[in-house]
């Protein structure tokens, strides 16, 4: 198939990592991606937040901001459209955006098919973290894009929830949540060790790190005098950082912190490689996390939230152990339990191992599900369907 893919993702970040293996798997299955989007994060590096246009928008009061936002729709229809006459795709593949109903508009004049892929409930989560002026246009143009879309693929089942609250009918949703690619992330190798981290029970957290992520009591848990063997490694940044520092250098144990600050993405799979339980902080009750799916495909003994959209993916002490939201302390709890039980560590890195296989979290997997999608949208064009691995 000829697929025309819009997005409108500036920043160059796990947003971005989502854009390009969707992308990437549609071509390796043979189709062409024609793509309308930004060309911001394609010309940044890993971590960028937008350059310019988030500067802006930080500058103007927020009424301003959400109409140029809006007014985009009109300008990228046109890029839409003139996209669709030069190319003539087959069909329409959107990654939702609020106040972006270009591409249904785009669908409509065109006669095309459309599948949505939906990562948030924008209109929700906006107005709950940051507000919306705009609050009547906001949520129109979110339940105006969801309702018109031929399919809509949720990341998560609490997402389809949103989505047919919203008016979509059931039949017309498909969850799909993220994945990875195999040849990147595979289970992780002794012999992949670097030198400060062999022969030491790595505790590694991926991300922005906050105070309120608990890194500082396991940093004073390593500390103690029977966890000698134990480090923590923080792949990433943030304003906990530096504290966390000052307090490994109080403690003497300097040497067992390791903050790599803000790496490169193909840099990710060998940081990993280095972690022996893997922290999955709270999260949007709605997401799919990225980097969830990468601790199993890299068969990390993981603890996370126990919340709805996370037991999607996670079951208690199959594949993870789960900490209760409302009493973070239990992250304590449960890295005390994993690294008194060594056969509690390898059943939970199994498990996370066969999850991948079980639920099929692959870029390529998903790929094959919105191309059968599309097949049955649009059952006058074949396709040439390539047998998943």
């Amino acid at each position: 198939m000829k697929i025309l893919y819009h997005h409108r993702i500036a920043s160059k970040d796990g947003q971005y990592v989502h854009v390009e293996e969707i992308i990437h798997a549609l071509e390796k299955r043979g189709h062409e991606i024609i793509i309308v989007g930004p060309r911001i994060a394609e010309e940044s590096k890993f971590g960028s937040d937008g350059g310019w246009v988030s500067a802006l928008r930080k500058l103007l009061p927020k009424f301003c901001s959400e109409i140029l936002e809006f007014g985009y729709a009109f300008y990228v229809l046109g890029k839409l459209l003139l996209a669709i006459i030069q190319h003539r795709p087959d069909a329409i593949y959107e990654r939702y955006n609020l106040f972006l109903p270009a591409g249904i508009w785009a669908k409509k004049i065109f006669r095309l098919k459309l599948i949505l892929e939906v990562n948030s409930p924008l209109y929700d989560e906006r107005k709950q973290y940051g507000g919306i002026e705009l609050d009547s246009l906001a949520k129109w143009s979110e339940h105006y894009t969801w309702r018109n879309a031929d399919h809509v693929c949720p990341v998560t089942h609490v997402l389809s929830g949103y989505i047919e609250r919203a008016g979509v009918p059931k039949e017309r949703i498909t969850v799909i949540p993220n994945g990875i690619d195999p040849e990147k992330f595979s289970p992780s190798k002794a012999g992949n060790r670097e030198s400060k981290f062999k022969g030491r029970l790595t505790i590694g957290f991926v991300g922005f790190c906050r105070e309120w992520h608990q890194l500082d009591k396991l940093l004073s848990l390593i500390a103690e005098t029977e966890n000698s063997e134990l480090m923590l490694l923080i792949i990433g940044d943030g304003p906990a950082a530096e504290p966390l520092q000052e307090q490994a250098k109080k403690l003497g144990i300097e040497d067992r912190l390791s903050i790599t600050g803000l790496i490169e993405r193909q840099d990710m799979s060998a940081w990993l490689d280095q972690v022996d339980i893997a922290l999955q902080p709270a999260a949007t009750p709605w997401c799919s996390p990225l980097k969830l799916i990468e601790y199993l495909a890299k068969g990390k003994a993981i603890i996370a939230p126990d919340t709805e959209n996370i037991r999607e993916l996670l079951t208690d002490t199959h594949n993870a152990l789960l900490y209760n939201m409302s009493a973070p302390e239990e992250i304590l709890q449960c890295v005390k339990r994993i690294i008194s039980n060594d056969e509690l560590r390898e059943q939970l890195k199994q498990g996370a191992i066969q999850t991948i296989q079980d639920k099929g979290l692959t870029w390529n997997n998903n790929a094959q599900r919105i191309e059968q999608l599309f097949s049955t949208l649009n059952d006058h064009v074949s396709i040439p369907f390539k047998e998943t691995k």
